[in-house]
């Protein structure tokens, strides 16, 4: 039986993860902060779950805004827009290779070892002030890429080695990645666009990743009433990220990351006086 208060819960949780996925301000950090204010009443195996599953909302958002642009086979695509097409998937498959050869084997290590507030508050901080040191230092600069069809090889496999740092809680899979495609001499938009992209078969191999172990690892599945709960947070994480990702991208035509940056800042410094005042209190 549904409980009112939970699935007010739950649609908080889809509210907040379809608007951090996108935005560099990790959505991870405010995953475990919400966890702590108002926490599910769920397993622990579940919640796990529910975390990554849900994201499958938010990556559904960029399949369905970009779908034209991805869609090597668009009838309304010239032979060398499909070429480009075809080349970008390559590009993204290759970024994607250091988290699979990586990133993977050490999930449930990452999981066990860092997945706490301080660690997250750290990550807030530390990659807050590098979006300012990085918008100071090349923010007015041009960039050589503009568009995500003019980056090589190389630039790709280097972007999906900056991905790996993603793996501790905190940093943001797009903040670290936007900041590293940047460093690398992307544009804003170009930086954003190809972590929106390479988000799209990491997030669906996490996810998928642990379905399986939780069906491994379980000896039940899934009630009625939770998957009820997936399926809903799914579909809010997904019509909040549309709006989430149509901002960003008009946000950036005209501003920079800094606000991101200070916001992280903001956002640390309350992670950490609210578990050191939890940690006093126990």
């Amino acid at each position: 039986m549904i409980d009112i208060i939970e699935f007010l819960k739950i649609i908080v949780f889809g509210i907040v993860e379809g608007f951090t996925e996108w935005l560099p301000i990790s959505s991870t950090g405010h995953m475990i902060l919400l966890e702590e204010i108002i926490p599910l009443k769920m397993t622990e195996d579940f919640w796990n779950v529910f975390k990554v599953v849900i994201q499958l909302g938010a990556i559904l958002a960029v399949v369905v805004l970009y779908f034209k642009k991805l869609n090597p086979f668009d009838g309304g695509k010239t032979g060398r827009q499909r070429r480009e097409t075809l080349i970008l998937w390559f590009q993204i498959a290759c970024a994607c290779l250091p988290v699979a050869l990586i990133g993977m084997p050490l999930d449930d290590w990452m999981d066990a070892h860092l997945h706490n507030g301080f660690v997250v508050a750290a990550m807030l901080i530390v990659y807050g002030i590098l979006f300012i040191m990085v918008e100071n230092r090349r923010g007015d600069m041009d960039f050589p890429i503009q568009r995500v069809n003019q980056m090589d090889l190389r630039t790709a496999i280097y972007i999906g080695c900056f991905q790996l740092l993603a793996l501790v809680p905190g940093t943001s899979r797009s903040g670290v990645t936007i900041i590293g495609a940047m460093l690398l001499g992307c544009s804003r938009a170009s930086a954003a666009e190809f972590t929106f992209f390479l988000g799209i078969p990491v997030m669906f191999g996490a996810s998928l990743l642990k379905v399986v172990k939780f069906f491994l690892k379980s000896e039940r599945m899934f009630t009625g009433t939770e998957f009820f709960y997936l399926i809903a947070a799914m579909v809010i994480a997904f019509v909040v990220s549309v709006y989430s990702i149509k901002f960003l991208m008009g946000y950036i035509k005209k501003n920079n990351f800094k606000l991101f940056g200070y916001y992280r800042i903001v956002l640390g410094v309350i992670v950490v006086a609210f578990f050191t005042v939890q940690t006093l209190l126990e």
